[in-house]
């Protein structure tokens, strides 16, 4: 007899979802995203309601939202897209949560494939990788950098880390909530929680349109992704980070050492140093390997 293992407690979620929106700058387009979101809700037999997070806009994107039936949160200020979706998210309804964006780049089609699996599992990602996928050649290098970087400090294939399409758990958010940036990074960060805490999440491919609009993203932010990366895996998996360091400062030392063996058959202090560093850099990655699970028991 097969039985299947499921993420957590299958009685103690419904079939009913909460689909939070962040949104700025975009009253060209949120009435029109949220008319297809509910066209296709509407087939999948689920519970749901729709809640728009207007982060500061200028524009009129709070009342296009408006006009189109849906509960709006509107900012004063931009905080930032981790902000908001932190914000819509908290006043959530229902235990699972589906995040998508309001600029038509994600295909709304998509959902009900990703509420098919979201019982069995503590998140669902819909990885850019689908037949059409419309991302300008010039982030490309940066993106599949960060990718790679992040499946091996995580020691899992990761598809997609920052995908904008998802459905997660009310409680895994709120479980990692401290850790979640207010920028873009929100999404990168509870991917890598997720999988080095041993959740379920499960990749199914999706198509990426071609942006409405003027797009956030900037250059900058392939610096605050990698820089995320490593903190995460550092807070949740140091040795990942701190015994390949270690092993790299002691190659150094060897390399220098056999140099001077040659040249001078003799070492010179920059070959101590060497191998004293990775000797400490193990043992502060021995250090947090410790703290980082006596925090988990907790």
């Amino acid at each position: 007899m097969i039985e299947d293992i499921l993420e957590g407690d299958p009685n103690s979620l419904t079939q009913a979802v909460s689909i939070v929106i962040p949104a700025f700058n975009e009253g060209a387009h949120v009435a029109d995203q949220i008319r297809c979101v509910e066209t296709v809700m509407k087939g999948t037999g689920w519970e749901y309601e729709i809640l728009v997070v207007d982060d500061g806009s200028t524009d009129d994107t709070a009342a296009r939202a408006d006009s189109a039936g849906v509960r709006v949160l509107r900012r004063p200020q931009n905080r930032g897209y981790g902000a908001a979706l932190k914000l819509g998210i908290s006043r959530a309804k229902y235990g699972f949560i589906l995040i998508t964006d309001a600029d038509g780049t994600y295909p709304v089609e998509s959902i009900p494939g990703l509420l098919n699996l979201a019982f069995r599992n503590a998140m669902v990602v819909g990885a850019r990788t689908g037949k059409t996928v419309q991302i300008p050649w010039v982030r490309r290098p940066a993106k599949e950098f960060i990718r790679a970087l992040a499946s091996y400090l995580s020691g899992r294939h990761i598809p997609d880390i920052n995908s904008g399409m998802r459905v997660m758990r009310k409680d895994l958010v709120q479980r990692y909530e401290h850790l979640l940036p207010d920028g873009f990074s929100f999404t990168s960060t509870i991917t890598l929680a997720a999988i080095c805490n041993g959740h379920l999440v499960e990749y199914i491919p999706i198509d990426y349109h071609s942006r409405l609009g003027e797009s956030k993203i900037r250059a900058r932010h392939a610096y605050d992704f990698t820089l995320l990366i490593l903190r995460t895996i550092v807070y949740f998996n140091p040795l990942r980070v701190f015994i390949p360091l270690g092993g790299l400062l002691t190659l150094i030392g060897i390399g220098k050492l056999s140099i001077d063996l040659v040249r001078v058959h003799k070492f010179s202090g920059s070959v101590v140093i060497a191998f004293l560093a990775a000797i400490i850099i193990w043992c502060v990655g021995l250090l947090a390997d410790q703290n980082a699970r006596m925090a988990m028991r907790r």
